[in-house]
């Protein structure tokens, strides 16, 4: 596909971009309707099945990239994702917040706090990983992302705990937030879709159907900005932790808007820092297709990303903690700072990795 004229490979790239939009959306309800109907997500395997299907792309992505040994890319993306993932809650806060509350004021929770500080955790052993020697690496395992599954695991199970209680006054709500139970824009989309039709054997096909359309556009997203990065003469570390991290954030975006529409704002905190916490995950799946540790190979911009997807995840941690309720332009004073890191963060990161 890197032969393919310029011209040629920015459509495929936007077509695919608008595939994975338009069948997240899909998927999404389809999710949600078995859900609701099944249970899944009040379930520790729910937990990670929805996990996995909010970061299709990611994967889609990370699979093409590792069977053709282009592990820059799949880093650059999974890192990279990650910080910009978290700004898709700046837009959250910008453009579906009501009045003048900032987004963290409105879905703080000790819960929140916790799905953030997995993020934190798994990018802090990408950092160790990446200072480990490749040749530590055994039955095509690599241990650096072989503890990161560990630890993410080990965080689904304390959310999962979480969510039936916590030893905190009124369970870690704060007051005046969110004034619905977490979830709730779940349970009414399905509701709304069941009585559109939708029933749970369709919810299956159309998930079914959903995730083969996102996982090939997500697999074409990779290989066509491949050429793009080729052509145009960009780093595949940039190209993919910005351009290409925007394009498979796309479903986070269109689900977290729903969300945040409906006033479930906790839910779309969590549900960006679980696809967050997820990411690093990846690592272990590359690895083993690729037939090479993968973090050890992690460069300088991937270890600079990984800073600062970090670092953007803890000012939300104090945002959602200290709960400010004053706003700039419509965003909250957390994510008015995570909008200015992330830019001053870009321009560094460009002038790391060079053209």
């Amino acid at each position: 596909m890197n032969e393919l004229p310029l011209p040629l490979l920015l459509v495929i790239f936007v077509a695919a971009g608008a595939a994975v939009w338009m069948a997240g959306s899909r998927l999404s309800m389809a999710t949600d309707v078995l859900d609701t109907k099944l249970g899944l997500g009040d379930a520790f395997g729910g937990l990670i099945l929805l996990a996995i299907v909010t970061n299709l792309p990611e994967i889609a992505i990370v699979v093409s990239a590792a069977l053709t040994h282009q592990v820059g890319i799949a880093i650059g993306n999974i890192l990279g994702g990650i910080a910009i993932q978290t700004v898709v809650l700046v837009l959250l806060d910008a453009v579906a917040v009501p009045g003048t509350k900032a987004l963290s004021y409105l879905g703080a929770s000790l819960l929140v706090l916790l799905e953030a500080g997995m993020v934190v955790a798994v990018l802090s052993i990408t950092v160790m990983g990446s200072q480990l020697p490749s040749s530590l690496y055994l039955w095509r395992i690599d241990p650096a992302a072989l503890l990161i599954v560990v630890v993410w695991v080990a965080g689904l199970l304390l959310v999962h705990r979480a969510r039936k209680g916590l030893p905190w006054h009124q369970q870690g709500q704060p007051p005046n937030g969110q004034s619905k139970p977490r979830g709730h824009s779940k349970k009414a989309r399905a509701q709304n879709a069941a009585e559109r039709g939708m029933s749970t054997n369709r919810a299956a096909i159309v998930f079914v159907i959903g995730a083969a359309v996102t996982l090939a556009a997500g697999a074409l997203l990779e290989l066509s900005g491949e050429g793009i990065a080729t052509q145009i003469h960009m780093s595949g570390v940039i190209f993919g932790s910005t351009v290409l991290a925007a394009a498979t954030s796309l479903p986070e975006i269109s689900t977290g808007l729903a969300s945040v529409r409906m006033g479930d704002y906790q839910l779309a905190f969590g549900d960006i820092f679980g696809g967050n916490a997820f990411l690093p995950v990846l690592f272990l799946l590359a690895g083993f297709l690729s037939g090479q540790a993968v973090v050890p190979q992690a460069q300088v911009t991937d270890i600079y990303l990984t800073g600062l997807g970090a670092l953007l995840s803890v000012v939300y941690m104090f945002g959602i903690l200290f709960r400010p309720s004053r706003t700039i332009a419509r965003l909250g004073l957390d994510s008015a700072v995570v909008l200015l890191l992330y830019l001053l963060g870009m321009a560094g990161l460009i002038a790391i990795g060079g053209p």
